[in-house]
């Protein structure tokens, strides 16, 4: 019985230290490679599409031109 047990705790991984921070550390560089890429993927959808062709009243302009 206790045999069974210490064989049982090598191989959980609440007590198992070792591989318990390899997989935490690996589940941490997924998410961040995971935000860094739906990041650049969001930035790159919304990116800025050029001017637009926008009427400016006369008035408005450096040079101001009025009737």
């Amino acid at each position: 019985m206790q045999q069974e047990m210490l064989e049982h705790k090598d191989k959980d991984f609440a007590h198992n230290w070792v591989s318990s921070s390899r997989f935490i550390w690996l589940c941490q560089v997924f998410l961040v490679v995971a935000l860094v890429l739906g990041g650049c993927y969001n930035l790159y959808t919304h990116r800025y599409k050029g001017r637009p062709q926008v009427d400016v009243p006369g008035n408005t302009l450096y040079n101001p031109k009025y009737k």
